[in-house]
């Protein structure tokens, strides 16, 4: 049928991967079992439980409905110790469900969903009791996960080894293909090799409010075709492909696939006799349908509306069976929303919870007690024993410890002469593989086809690139051509398409691998920071779900000013601040690049890990501006400051005014100090490298967190407090909050509109963010 493998419904049953015949029987019980809790565990929280507020508590009965068989047949035929599946957010009862049927969850729990410290609104990694994959719930990030997932395990095993084999299951509504983000990741050309990719989607044409009028199966499978993927459409049940072979059945076949969505979605709501007369139509054919239902009694016909693919136990597994380990594959599989409950195929079912009266007509058609709705199979019962053996095979080893790394702190470098922070990311990496080369083994950099223009290349000359079999480098033997791509599974650096969203989901899931396979990795993400934001989105939830990793954004703010008002970044300092489970530097010179950097690394990897930002520039800055401590006990001291949040820099006897400036502004702070003291004002200089764990020291002090404040005090102790002017190359609120520590006055300068083509000094002054700027500011402050 079509191009795309097509899979029917045969009179053998084939053979599960764990080898042996399917035993249906036994599995069509443990499928009724799981509608059934999945069902329960929704109703539970919104029929049952207290409710005070009043509030909504919502889930999804009808989608988990459509996904069962799927989940059914993956989980008790298909998969092995060493494969990973991202279940799509609404069928999160369904996982849970399975997981209880195989031991793997506490009884407890089943009364919780959506409760405080219960089980989540959709699955999650960090924070569900029992086994969850990936976690998803951010439509279209929970579907790409297992695609960096596969990049991930590829490359520990290729690099360090103990990651082992397995096929990466994502488990996607239809709905779902509609995000961008989705396609972003099908089509990047390096996806085509990773045929341990297996995506399953649910179609079952329903979205949030309606049944998609115009959704085209064969669209999406000519879409997944040219991604260089294989395709197997599971459309039909065993009953309707008998049907198909009776005289009038390709009539009755044809007048199913072209019937509008809608149209059909409408049958499934029908009594008999309306089916009777719908279903025929008027076109073609329509005589020799109306001639084959006839002979069909009620229970069949309407049976047979439902006969799809989806929910055919035996035809799942056939599609399993076809599945080419060489290139990734997509096994798209016909279902309705809602299938087996009294809601199925209603067009808004999408949120819609059973009555209770119709919770206990499910209960006496499934064979279950409504008023005790946890029970398991019997031990000894077929289900029993297949759940019991099912755990048994699934079971994975325990994760390894982890390895003990030692992330040097301190270089031992002084930067002279002029420098950029960008400049010194790379420089930074290289000295790692001479001073801790164990710890530079682990880590990876990333880049969306900028790691020339991020100060990458020597990096990348260094280690090479990753690649699963190793490449020809065409141009080695070029003499002018200075960065070389070599590509090999020793590489220390990938690099993706021009898509930031791929960039952050891969690594998302480079840096979870040390909770999956007890290997850390060291990820390091490069993108032009005004792209930040695009990226922010899944980069966020990559640490929600317990990825660890290190974003660069470089070139940041208005510095980039050549290229305009639209390659700016004036948000992202707030959004280093503001981002949970991130620790955000704003280097202003080489050597706080340097500390910030190799502490961020120190922190990957662990448990109590942390991810980081760094922002950084390609404005060149006069190193000795940073008065580096000669005394080694003083630079210890400054290093500890600057992996703090920030240290003082310029002290003056009598200051009548604190300047605090961040990141290249300290050229222009350090100016601004010296003209004011030229005009008889005197002015300390703070450098703050941290805003966000300056606030946290705020929080702390005031007994509103667990941090520590010791960092204040050094910066602003309250013996000098003076009226404050805050300078950043970003907005200005992201330092506002530090004139409250001493309760002065202050003025802050920043970036809040959009800016111009322009030299530096332009661009700055048209910002008020030069020198003259902070001079006024600074006086008229003071008057």
């Amino acid at each position: 049928m079509h191009n795309a493998l097509s899979v029917a419904h045969g009179t053998e049953t084939p053979a599960a991967q764990t080898g042996g015949s399917v035993d249906l029987e036994t599995l069509e019980a443990i499928q009724q079992r799981v509608l059934w809790l999945s069902t329960s565990m929704i109703h539970h929280a919104n029929r049952i439980r207290p409710n005070p507020t009043g509030l909504k508590v919502g889930g999804h009965q009808a989608s988990c409905a459509s996904i069962v068989s799927i989940m059914t047949s993956l989980w008790f035929e298909q998969l092995q110790p060493g494969d990973r599946v991202s279940v799509k957010p609404h069928a999160s009862p369904v996982l849970h469900g399975i997981n209880y049927l195989l031991g793997e969850l506490d009884e407890k729990y089943l009364t919780t969903l959506r409760e405080f410290g219960g089980l989540q609104s959709y699955p999650s990694r960090s924070k569900d009791p029992d086994t969850v994959d990936y976690s998803t719930g951010s439509v279209g990030i929970g579907a790409t996960a297992p695609i960096w997932g596969a990049m991930a395990r590829r490359y520990v095993e290729t690099t360090t080894g103990g990651a082992g084999t397995g096929r990466q299951y994502s488990l996607v509504g239809d709905a779902e293909l509609d995000e961008g983000a989705v396609w972003e990741a099908i089509l990047d050309p390096g996806i085509a090799d990773l045929g341990e990719i297996v995506w399953i989607v649910d179609l079952n044409r329903q979205s949030l409010d309606r049944v998609i009028p115009n959704i085209a199966a064969r669209r999406l499978e000519k879409m997944f075709e040219a991604a260089g993927w294989q395709v197997i459409t599971v459309k039909f049940g065993k009953l309707l492909e008998e049907l198909f072979t009776r005289p009038g059945g390709e009539s009755l076949r044809t007048r199913i696939l072209e019937m509008p969505n809608p149209e059909y979605q409408r049958l499934l709501r029908c009594s008999a006799d309306e089916v009777r007369t719908r279903l025929p139509g008027d076109g073609p054919g329509s005589t020799e349908i109306s001639t084959l239902i006839a002979g069909l009694d009620d229970a069949t016909l309407t049976a047979a509306i439902r006969n799809l693919g989806g929910h055919d136990l035996a035809a799942l597994t056939a599609a399993y069976q076809q599945i080419d380990d060489t290139r990734p594959t997509v096994i798209i599989a016909y279902t309705i929303k809602g299938y087996g409950l009294p809601t199925q195929g209603h067009p808004q079912n999408h949120s819609s919870l059973l009555s209770v009266e119709e919770y206990t007509s499910l209960a006496a058609d499934l064979g279950m007690d409504s008023a005790n709705p946890w029970g398991r199979f019997a031990a000894d019962s077929e289900a029993g024993r297949r759940c019991a053996s099912n755990a048994d095979r699934l079971r994975r080893e325990p994760i390894p410890a982890l390895p003990d790394l030692t992330i040097p702190a301190d270089i031992g470098r002084t930067p002279k002469g002029t420098a950029t922070t960008q400049a010194a990311l790379g420089r930074v990496l290289l000295d790692l593989t001479r001073e801790a080369p164990e710890a530079a083994k682990r880590v990876v950099t990333v880049s969306p086809d900028v790691s020339s223009t991020t100060n990458l290349a020597g990096w990348v000359n260094k280690v090479g690139v990753w690649s699963a079999a190793e490449r020809h480098n065409w141009f080695a033997d070029d003499a002018e051509t200075i960065m070389h791509w070599r590509e090999k599974p020793t590489g220390q650096h990938m690099e993706l398409g021009i898509a930031e969203t791929n960039l952050v989901g891969l690594m998302g899931e480079l840096g979870a691998t040390w909770s999956r396979w007890g290997q850390p990795l060291f990820p390091i993400g490069v993108m032009y920071d005004p792209f930040v934001e695009r990226a922010l989105e899944p980069w966020s939830y990559g640490i929600y779900a317990g990825g660890q990793s290190i974003l660069v954004g470089t070139p940041s703010g208005v510095t980039l000013a050549a290229e305009g008002g639209a390659h700016q970044s004036i948000k992202t300092p707030s959004i280093g601040l503001e981002q949970p489970g991130c620790i955000s530097y704003e280097p202003a010179f080489a050597i706080d690049t340097e500390w910030a950097l190799l502490a961020s690394i120190g922190r990957l990897g662990r448990p109590d890990g942390t991810s980081a930002y760094l922002r950084l520039s390609t404005r060149p800055v006069d190193q000795t501006l940073a008065a580096v401590p000669t005394d080694p006990a003083a630079r210890e001291r400054r290093r500890r400051q600057v992996v703090a949040g920030g240290y003082p820099l310029v002290r003056r006897q009598g200051a009548q005014v604190t300047i605090v400036a961040m990141g290249t502004m300290m050229t222009e702070a350090i100016a601004a100090a010296d003209r004011l003291e030229q005009a008889g004002v005197l002015a300390d200089v703070v450098c703050i490298t941290s805003p966000g764990l300056l606030f946290e020291a705020v929080q702390a002090r005031q007994g509103r967190g667990q941090g520590e404040s010791w960092i204040l005090d050094q910066l602003f102790p309250a013996d000098r407090a003076t009226p404050m002017v805050t300078v950043l190359d970003g907005h200005p609120h992201t330092l506002a909050f530090l004139a409250g520590i001493n309760q002065v006055r202050s003025t802050t300068l920043g970036v809040s509109k959009f800016g111009q083509v322009g030299s530096l000094d332009d661009v700055y002054r048209y910002h008020g963010i030069d020198t003259d700027s902070i001079v006024r500011a600074a006086l008229d402050i003071l008057a």
